[in-house]
């Protein structure tokens, strides 16, 4: 894979588009979030930070026992143990003994914008709702995510451009343009919002291609826009829609390659995946893990350079009292919580429970062996959850739960992290993130307890720095739980 340079260095401003706010307008019956406020004040703000005695899980396989960061402005300075690393004058002196430090995690597969919590649809789609969902990020202690081919070009660009200006907080915002035949690829009742979006504002979210002339026309035109990538669908969604032809998203992959933009696709199942990396698609958002990926699938991966995204809790955080777990409701109006419960429970346990078991364990079975492939072979698995794509699969808290699954499937708790970290930060271009090194922008997670023990310590968040600033937890809890 090329490399780029970091992908908010990419962007160009093209201004605001006043009809998305009039046409997608939120409920007024919620909330809107402060615009820019998410990050609170920083302890010793204007001057350097050397944060002490914690142990550094560097994000790169390496750990540092009583180790050292010194921050300053929004990038870390130095790395090191306790002891060997000079701050200047006049730094503030923060004490961890005892805290572990981790690099902000990436979310590298989500759609942002249609989940609003009380409800989902493109009627919640607006500036201010993408805010609040980079702000959730930011809480779970997210440096970045990456929205999966369903915003609209000129509101995504925009909101990037003002991250860079520093008017807008929260994790960063990456973005793919979306690709398929005309008028398909979103699961069904996704597409109908997507398209509802487009309608409404004017905006271009998905770009259809029924010619290999078209798809190229499409490229080029997300090349125009500085867009560094593009998400196909090649999916017929159970024969009600079509599948991209392979002449026509090889011609798509074939001019992106010449305009330095990396494609990546969203497959039917595994069998699409040897002619896809054939073609040069960069990675994969859905792992499509069972008996058809076997060893030979797995080397071709990983020989082709590509990467894959599991994507496994979509599936089975549902089939969980997730509305019970202390860590959701962190985050979580309690309605909405109860609510999760309540659907649940609903559910009852059925006649049909063991053979229900019995077909689960041996899903789990066929999952951990061809995730076991995977890792044996050395394929770049990286994090990402398709939060937002269906309703209440929310951001933020839904990638601590994939990284459980990693392990339980047969990762280490160490290479469940760097999934998570540099291996996300080097497929999205963010040269400057993803690692606790020398130079690297100052995002980090600050935890009560250490993920190389137990990986659902990751959850076991202190403190949150993002650009070098702390993020405001506390308020932000306040205001999503209906305290404020």
């Amino acid at each position: 894979m090329r490399t780029k340079p970091a992908v908010l260095d990419l962007i160009v401003a093209t201004g605001f588009v006043a009809a998305l706010m009039a046409g997608c307008a939120p409920p007024d019956s919620a909330p809107e979030p402060e615009v820019g406020s998410s990050f609170g004040t920083t302890p010793g703000s204007g001057g350097a930070l050397l944060f002490q005695g914690a142990r550094l899980i560097l994000g790169d396989g390496n750990v540092i026992e009583d180790g050292a960061l010194l921050v300053e402005g929004d990038r870390i300075l130095s790395v090191g143990r306790t002891g060997e690393v000079s701050a200047p004058v006049g730094a503030t002196s923060i004490d961890l003994a005892g805290k572990t430090v981790i690099p902000a995690l990436i979310d590298a597969h989500a759609h942002l914008g249609y989940e609003r919590y009380t409800s989902w649809g493109s009627q919640n789609y607006s500036r201010e709702n993408l805010i609040d969902h980079l702000d959730r990020y930011a809480y779970y202690g997210f440096g970045a995510v990456f929205s999966a081919g369903s915003d609209p070009d000129d509101l995504a660009i925009e909101l990037q451009q003002a991250q860079r200006d520093g008017d807008v907080d929260g994790a960063r915002f990456l973005f793919a343009a979306g690709m398929a035949p005309p008028g398909q690829g979103p699961n069904n009742q996704f597409l109908r919002h997507a398209l509802a979006i487009a309608d409404e504002t004017g905006m271009t979210v998905l770009r259809g291609a029924a010619t290999e002339a078209e798809g190229r026309a499409h490229v080029r035109e997300v090349a125009a826009k500085e867009i560094p990538f593009i998400k196909i669908w090649v999916d017929d969604r159970g024969g009600s829609q079509e599948k991209l032809e392979p002449a026509i998203y090889r011609a798509i992959i074939d001019e992106a390659r010449d305009s330095d933009i990396e494609v990546i696709v969203h497959q039917q199942t595994a069998q699409d995946m040897p002619d896809l990396l054939e073609a040069g698609v960069a990675g994969f958002l859905h792992g499509r893990l069972g008996p058809t990926l076997d060893d030979q699938l797995a080397a071709q991966i990983r020989d082709s350079g590509a990467f894959l995204v599991p994507n496994l809790g979509l599936g089975e955080l549902r089939r969980e009292r997730v509305g019970a777990d202390p860590f959701l409701q962190e985050a979580t109006p309690p309605a909405v919580a109860a609510r999760l419960r309540e659907s649940f429970d609903a559910l009852g346990v059925g006649a049909g429970a063991s053979r229900a078991a019995a077909a689960a364990s041996q899903r789990e079975r066929e999952l951990s062996d061809a995730f076991s492939r995977l890792v044996d072979a050395g394929v770049d698995i990286v994090l990402g959850t398709d939060a937002g794509a269906v309703p209440d699969h929310f951001f933020g808290y839904t990638g601590h739960r994939e990284l459980e699954i990693f392990v339980r499937l047969g990762m280490t708790p160490m290479q469940a992290i760097i999934a998570a970290t540099s291996r996300p930060a080097e497929r999205l271009g963010l040269a400057d993130t993803g690692t606790l090194a020398p130079g690297q922008m100052a995002d980090f997670v600050i935890l009560d307890t250490n993920p190389l023990e137990d990986i659902r310590n990751t959850q076991s968040i202190s403190r949150v720095f993002l650009r070098g600033r702390e993020v405001d937890r506390t308020r932000l809890r306040r205001l999503w739980t209906g305290q404020d």
